[in-house]
């Protein structure tokens, strides 16, 4: 189910959003649908990772080797 959220953004930036969606073939709400769904997760790996970081420490588990020693 879609829903519709207005939102207002300065006329520069609103531009630079015409422009960009142009030059990527997409619609303006596609260009933005896809930017927020971009951002949302990152937000979520931030949060996983805010979560796991604490008990990879724990662990003595600092780089990608660490944790590959881990699960190999």
């Amino acid at each position: 189910m879609r829903e519709t959220v207005t939102i207002s953004i300065p006329s520069l930036m609103r531009k630079q959003l015409s422009k960009a969606a142009k030059a990527d073939a997409m619609t303006q709400s596609e260009f933005v649908r896809k930017a927020l769904k971009t951002e949302l997760f990152r937000r979520s790996l931030r949060a996983a990772r805010a979560e796991l970081l604490p008990k990879a420490r724990a662990k003595g588990i600092y780089t990608d080797d660490d944790v590959f020693k881990a699960v190999s």
